[in-house]
């Protein structure tokens, strides 16, 4: 579930830099939401690791 919050963040990113950039300006809205959804998913992740006594997979 990590890997997958990470790699929706990642695209998260890739689409406010191009939102915010003006070359796909209606994604910008999108992008802000993605952003903070799959902050959330990646904080969860790891709180859910952590209570389970795993160290965090890389």
């Amino acid at each position: 579930m990590l890997g997958w919050s990470l790699m929706f963040l990642i695209i998260a990113l890739i689409a406010g830099v191009l939102g915010f950039g003006g070359i796909a300006g209606a994604a910008a809205g999108i992008a802000k939401v993605l952003f903070f959804i799959f902050i959330a998913l990646l904080i969860i992740s790891l709180v859910a690791q952590a209570l389970r006594g795993k160290p965090p997979r890389i």
